[in-house]
């Protein structure tokens, strides 16, 4: 039977996200890929309770994820919080989305009011839990009026199923406008995930920060690592075919000779700070207050405890931050 590490909130500081009471660590580990139907069960459930173990008691999930099975990502994390994580339900923080193509017909995604409702059942059948603690609306659809999406996500709290509410892949505008909505049904709604990493600060230019910090509310920020390309294996070569999530593209706009340039000054400032540039990477996101937690994919537990060691360098001089954004062309 697991026996979680009595010193494990010692490892990893955590964060208010903006003004609510929701509270997470600094680092979350996300379920998006290699946590499915065809990975290695033992391995993946033994790599969820050693991040326990070190702190990170927040673990993203999403409907849509699991290949070749939709779902399966979540009945993965559903099994170990049975079997295993049980006893501490109370301490995780366990998220989960709605808007993605998980079947088919109209209602298999986006956020009409029978697709949020029926997922939200289907979706804590799979964890085998009665609840999530942020239930997120994946992304914006743009057919359906934003009222019904929001009020039914309103329900979904109001009927005991998720605790706060939160959006993903809004952008400043319609972050805005569901704001105003959940300001006048009252709904506890808390946070925006985006992709967000040091070579693609899109919300930076749109002015998504800056809302969320007027607001009160909080950043997750996932693909914090550009996919693997903000480490230490592609400082020589990037792959002609290298896997960019669609939000990132831009990152290639100047060319990959450009990109590599880089990522290697990024590297060299790295080390002058006695961190990788994984490292670097997590600490710029995380020196910023309005980033409450930035999500982490791995499936390595001396990954994960790299990865970790950031957030012992959070602050930066002066003169850090403005060499950085030197090297990144701001």
């Amino acid at each position: 039977m697991f026996k979680a590490d009595d010193k494990r909130y010692e490892y990893l500081p955590v964060r208010r996200v903006g003004s609510t009471g929701l509270i997470l660590p600094v680092i979350s580990l996300g379920l998006w890929r290699n946590f499915d139907s065809k990975s290695p069960y033992y391995d993946r459930k033994q790599l969820i309770l050693h991040a326990f173990n070190k702190g990170l008691f927040s673990f993203d999930c999403a409907d849509r994820y699991g290949s070749p099975e939709v779902g399966s990502a979540e009945s993965l994390l559903g099994n170990i919080l049975k079997n295993e994580l049980q006893p501490y339900r109370d301490e995780l923080v366990i998220t989960t989305k709605v808007g993605y193509e998980t079947g088919p017909g109209p209602y298999g995604q986006m956020l009409s009011r029978k697709s949020i409702l029926q997922s939200i059942d289907h979706s804590l059948k799979r964890l085998q839990t009665d609840y999530v603690d942020i239930y997120y609306a994946h992304r914006f659809d743009p057919e359906t009026d934003l009222f019904e999406s929001v009020q039914a996500l309103d329900q979904v709290v109001r009927q005991g199923k998720a605790l706060y509410i939160g959006i993903s892949n809004f952008d400043n505008e319609q972050t805005k406008d569901a704001i105003k909505l959940f300001k006048e049904l009252g709904t506890p709604f808390t946070v925006n995930q985006v992709s967000y990493n040091m070579l693609n600060t899109t919300i930076e230019n749109d002015g998504l920060l800056d809302t969320l910090r007027k607001e009160q509310k909080g950043l997750v920020a996932y693909g914090p690592l550009a996919e693997g390309l903000l480490s230490s294996r592609y400082l020589k070569e990037i792959p002609a075919d290298f896997p960019i999530h669609r939000t990132s593209e831009q990152i290639f706009d100047e060319g990959t000779k450009n990109l590599l340039s880089k990522l290697n000054a990024l590297n060299e400032f790295a080390q002058k700070r006695n961190q990788t540039l994984a490292q670097l990477a997590l600490s710029w996101l995380l020196a910023d207050q309005v980033v409450s937690s930035v999500i982490i994919g791995t499936t390595s537990e001396a990954h994960l405890d790299d990865n970790l060691e950031a957030a012992k360098k959070l602050a930066f001089t002066d003169d850090e931050k403005n060499e950085i954004k030197k090297i990144l062309g701001k």
